[in-house]
C-alpha cells in the first residue's frame, strides 16, 4: 500500500521562499508519477505541477509558472515543491498525490493516492 507524507508547510512573509516535500513509502517510487495539489479555504481542490516517472515530462498550472518547481528523487523516494516570490493567494494546505497511470496529469481524479497534506500561509 502506497503511503504519502508531505512535510515542509509553515509561515512564511509574501515575496518569500519555502519548499515543501513529500515521501511515499510502501511501493517504488519511480514507479509513480507525482502531483501537487492545494486547497484554499472555501476553494476547490486546484492543480499545482506534476511530473512523470523520470522527471521528463513537467506541468505546472498558470499561476504558479516561474514561481515554483516541482523535482524528484527516486533514490530518495520524494517529491519536491519549491515555491518562491510567494504571494498571499498562494496559502492553501498542500496535497502531494501518485499515480501509476495518468492522462494529463492535471486532473484530480486521475491520482490513486494522497498524502494528508501540509499548511503553507504566506502573510501579506
Amino acid at each position: 500500500q502506497v503511503q504519502l507524507e508531505e512535510s515542509g508547510g509553515g509561515l512564511v512573509q509574501a515575496g518569500g521562499s519555502l519548499r515543501v516535500s513529500c515521501a511515499l513509502s510502501g511501493r517504488t517510487f519511480s514507479d509513480y508519477a507525482m502531483a501537487w495539489f492545494r486547497q484554499a479555504p472555501g476553494k476547490v481542490r486546484e492543480f499545482v505541477a506534476a511530473i512523470s516517472w523520470i522527471g521528463g515530462t513537467i506541468y505546472y498550472a498558470d499561476s504558479v509558472k516561474g514561481r515554483f518547481t516541482i523535482s524528484r528523487d527516486n533514490a530518495k523516494s520524494t517529491l519536491y515543491l519549491q515555491m518562491s516570490s510567494l504571494k498571499p493567494e498562494d496559502t492553501a494546505v498542500y496535497y502531494c498525490a501518485a499515480s501509476r497511470v495518468v492522462g494529463s496529469m492535471s486532473a484530480a481524479y486521475e491520482y490513486d493516492y494522497w498524502g494528508q497534506g501540509t499548511q503553507v500561509t504566506v502573510s501579506s
